[in-house]
């Protein structure tokens, strides 16, 4: 199994987005998580270190500049969606990378609270 890093640049950029009210409260993680073709299009545009900050985890072991370097997307790189956290949380849980599951959880409280919803 693979073992994850956080990655502290995105989970500050997280935090940023949050505190700037960048995220969505309700939404589908389903239907919104960014597809390979949307990443693929991102990664044109922006590049591999902006990519990056749109990642809670970091493969330990992956070679950079790789999709595979990159686990734990919370958001459809505009916005953070509550939701995104939500499975970031439930899946580093699930597969026992606690590191990745309590950042995520963090963050997950922290929109909560400066949206409102505690």
């Amino acid at each position: 199994m693979a073992k994850y890093a956080v990655n502290e640049a995105a989970a500050a950029r997280a935090r940023e987005l949050i505190e700037a009210r960048q995220y969505v409260l309700d939404s589908d993680w389903g239907e919104v998580q960014p597809r390979a073709e949307v990443q693929n299009e991102y990664l044109e545009r922006h590049g591999w270190d902006d990519y990056a900050l749109w990642h809670l985890g970091l493969t330990e072991g992956a070679a950079e500049q790789t999709k595979a370097r990159y686990a734990f997307v919370y958001g459809d790189f505009r916005r953070v969606h509550r939701s995104g956290l939500i499975a970031c949380v439930y899946r580093a849980s699930e597969w026992r990378h606690k590191a990745v599951e309590l950042a995520a959880h963090e963050l997950l409280q922290a929109l909560d609270r400066t949206a409102g919803i505690c």
